[in-house]
């Protein structure tokens, strides 16, 4: 049997909009969010879910009850974990990224962002978001997976990211620009067969 797993960034958030780092900030959805929620949730009504997993955060708890109420989804279980957060932003949440551009360089910026192993002030790198998700992935998620249940994630963009280099076996070169649409669904079949 093979079963799915289904990536899910959040819709855009309040901060999305407002080009703002947003990091652990508990931002809500925008109403571009909420609508593209609710496609994801069209999109998957006729998807088998047996799991959920999403982060703690607003935006992703939020994303996902959209999803559930759009697909008529009905007692699945749904576990909040926050190894599945966002990277933390440090000195850099709240402000907007072209502010921050301007104040300290658009190469110094593009190192914080994009970069696998240099964190902003004060928060995560991509590698530090790495090595809380894919542990939290292998003892809980992956056994569901192997079981042969379906799994939705619901969760960020840079923790979706660090997942799919694990799943894909990117190096860091090849994750760090890797784009995570949001409200895109992303499928990979279980097993993984690569």
């Amino acid at each position: 049997m093979r079963n799915e797993l289904i990536l899910v960034r959040h819709g855009q958030s309040v901060y999305n909009l407002e080009n703002r780092f947003t990091g652990c900030r508990d931002v809500d959805l925008s109403a571009r969010g909420v609508e593209e929620a609710k496609k994801v949730g069209e999109r998957l009504k006729y998807v088998t879910i047996d799991r959920v997993y999403t982060s703690v955060l607003l935006r992703a708890k939020h994303t996902y009850q959209i999803i559930s109420d759009s697909a008529g989804f009905k007692d699945i279980s749904v576990v909040e974990s926050d190894a599945l957060n966002e990277r933390r932003y440090g000195d850099l949440e709240g402000l907007n990224k072209s502010d921050t551009v301007q104040k300290f360089g658009e190469t110094q910026v593009d190192i914080w962002r994009r970069s696998f192993d240099t964190p902003p002030p004060g928060g995560e790198s991509l590698k530090n978001t790495y090595d809380r998700v894919i542990p939290y992935f292998e003892k809980y998620i992956k056994k569901d997976l192997d079981k042969g249940l379906a799994v939705l994630i619901v969760a960020h963009g840079n923790s979706l990211r660090a997942l799919i280099m694990y799943l894909e076996k990117l190096s860091p070169k090849e994750i760090v620009n890797r784009e995570i649409a949001t409200g895109t669904p992303i499928t990979y079949r279980w097993p993984l067969n690569l």
